[in-house]
């Protein structure tokens, strides 16, 4: 009787250890997403004023509308992405 006893507390301390390892590590996991969406943003603001820079060297004007065009329509896709990752991940977390 006594055998058995211990062997429930020894499966349950087990699990325990488990959950709470699991807990540590879902910090971690979100950091890492929300670093990774950070980076994502940072790669398209840079691509599309990249874009817009080398229409301005092909095309020259005076204002470089090129790049300004570039750069404010890959911010506002960059928070378009951003506001959608941020809601697909809300839903996974449910």
């Amino acid at each position: 009787m006594q055998e058995q006893d211990n062997k429930q507390q020894s499966n349950q301390q087990r699990q325990q250890h488990q959950q709470d390892h699991q807990k540590k590590g879902k910090p971690l996991n979100t950091y890492a997403r929300f670093s990774g969406i950070a980076i994502q943003m940072f790669a398209i603001i840079a691509v599309g004023t990249f874009i817009g820079y080398k229409l301005d060297e092909h095309y020259p004007n005076t204002h470089n509308l090129y790049t300004l065009a570039g750069s404010l329509l890959s911010v506002i896709l960059s928070i378009v992405y951003i506001i959608r990752r941020i809601i697909a991940i809300s839903k996974e977390d449910k």
